[in-house]
């Protein structure tokens, strides 16, 4: 009876000893939950002000990046900044009484394409805005206002009367028989034109974004020349929008160049910056309204370029939810422009659930073989402006399908692709000619590939076919990209891959002034 009391006692204490245990384990375990749950959640981080330390490898790249627009400068260049370029196309324009010499080359050839030349107008005036104060911590402000003057001169000339924009210089069919320097062309360049009998509603769109938002960059440097730009800016959107139709089905020609897909973003990006430079009522309800339904097309994500200005829109447009007085703010519309621009920031973080697959296997959003480089270059100025203006609003996270990411996490993603671009990559090249050790040396661009003294008219072949590196060095440009295998063919001929561009320019000069430092984001652009 003894024993059997005391081996009871036992097995009871027994009991509670293992019940006991399991209570502990479990409270450990909660805790840890939480700790790391805790730790899993965005941070922050401190108040963004005045520009901080410059990152020297970003202040570098863009001092190099800078550079090519000088290298594409069309007209009487006074200050030669770049030793190999002289005077050009002093006589476009001529024909119809007009001076079109300024303005900057296309790409590797002496084209003036009007479309991707507004938007590098415009992306470069939204770095400008945006990253100003960070570009002048390593002097780079005035050569970027300059290169855009350069451009809206151009742009403001082209422009003669309120429902006729030249969108064109240049025959491409004929320039792209020719293989010579731009100081010594000589074919013939007709001049392509826009009007009410042959619209062209995203082209004419496009370049009053370009005015408006450059009209914003000049407001308190040349307040003058500031009005002009607005001016022209809502005599275009007026023309685009009241005569709509495709460049493309006006002027055949382009869509073996730069085919337009439709003109419905380019409206709602060219309200966008209206309303941003004028804050007219007009504008946001013409981005909220009718035709917000019939072109925004929400929460489906695009991918930002030339030709789509959607995302860029959704991002900019998201400003007025951070920062806006609650009456816009809070508008239904504004917020599924926001809604959608966090759909595209949650398809370009990498471990994101809804994360885009367009990658290569190193990280680069992958997208196009032609110009390849682009897309993830364009991306990730979205990602660190939509960085910024969550740091500045002290907005702390974004949902991803109920996983949260804060605004490092979209620096973070910015930082991958410019190291990318700037070397940190499977072939360790810089794809910024002229920045780091290597570089490619076969660019597709006649200008670079062709001695200064040589004499060759059109027929300067030889030069394109040379299986020397080129002369003269295009220093900046932003080559078309790595294959998605991450392979690169360093050929004059490749001009998938080997071919710089202006616009590619705009998005990287963007990217790397954002990167250089941080700082706060202004609240109004205005």
């Amino acid at each position: 009876m003894e024993e059997r009391s005391k081996s009871k006692g036992f097995c009871g204490w027994f009991i509670v000893l293992v019940v006991a245990a399991f209570v502990v384990a479990a409270i450990v375990l909660m805790v840890k939950t939480k700790i790391h749950h805790h730790h899993s959640e965005p941070e922050l981080g401190p108040v963004p002000g005045p520009p901080g330390a410059v990152v020297k490898k970003y202040g570098d790249a863009l001092k190099i990046a800078m550079q090519f627009f000088d290298v594409q400068k069309s007209g009487s260049l006074v200050k030669d900044e770049i030793s190999w370029r002289g005077d050009s196309a002093l006589d476009d324009g001529k024909e119809a009484k007009l001076d079109l010499s300024k303005g900057m080359y296309d790409a590797g050839d002496h084209m003036k394409f009007g479309f991707p030349m507004a938007f590098t107008a415009t992306v470069l005036s939204w770095a400008i805005l945006e990253y100003g104060d960070q570009m002048q911590t390593v002097n780079q402000l005035k050569p970027a206002r300059n290169s855009l003057k350069w451009i809206t001169d151009y742009l403001l000339n082209a422009h003669p009367s309120e429902n006729e924009l030249y969108v064109q210089v240049g025959d491409p069919d004929i320039d792209h028989k020719c293989w010579d320097r731009p100081e010594a062309m000589k074919e013939k360049r007709p001049l392509t034109q826009v009007n009410t009998s042959s619209p062209g509603t995203d082209v004419a769109a496009e370049t009053a974004a370009a005015m408006a938002s450059a009209s914003l960059v000049f407001k308190s440097t040349d307040s003058t020349y500031s009005s002009l730009l607005l001016k022209h800016a809502k005599q275009l959107f007026t023309f685009a929008d009241r005569y709509r139709g495709s460049y493309s089905e006006s002027i055949p020609q382009v869509q073996n160049y730069y085919n337009s897909t439709g003109y419905g973003d380019e409206l709602l990006w060219a309200a966008s910056w209206l309303y941003h430079a004028t804050g007219d009522k007009v504008y946001f309800d013409y981005v909220v309204g009718e035709n917000a339904q019939a072109f925004a097309n929400w929460g489906s994500p695009t991918w930002f370029s030339w030709d789509n200005k959607l995302a860029g829109t959704q991002v900019l447009l998201s400003r007025v939810n951070f920062f806006g007085t609650k009456d816009v703010a809070n508008t239904e519309n504004i917020q599924n422009y926001k809604k959608t621009a966090e759909a595209v920031m949650c398809g370009l973080l990498p471990k994101s659930p809804t994360a885009t697959s367009s990658r290569t296997d190193s990280g680069l959003i992958w997208v196009s073989e032609w110009n390849s480089l682009q897309h993830p270059v364009a991306s990730a100025f979205l990602a660190v402006l939509y960085s910024d203006y969550m740091l500045t609003s002290r907005t702390a996270k974004l949902s991803c399908s109920r996983k949260s990411y804060g605004p490092k996490d979209l620096r973070e993603f910015a930082i991958s692709q410019a190291d990318y671009v700037l070397g940190d990559n499977p072939l360790k090249m810089s794809y910024l000619v002229g920045y780091g050790d290597k570089y490619p040396q076969y660019v597709h661009h006649r200008g670079a590939s062709i001695p200064m003294a040589a004499t060759t008219g059109c027929d300067g072949w030889q030069w394109l076919n040379s299986t020397d590196p080129n002369p003269n060095v295009a220093v900046g440009g932003l080559v078309g990209g790595p294959f998605l295998n991450e392979t690169y063919v360093d050929s004059r001929n490749n001009t998938m891959q080997a071919e710089p561009s202006t616009y590619n320019s705009a998005v990287v000069v963007g990217l790397l002034s954002g990167l250089v430092t941080t700082s706060s984001v202004l609240k109004s652009l205005g």
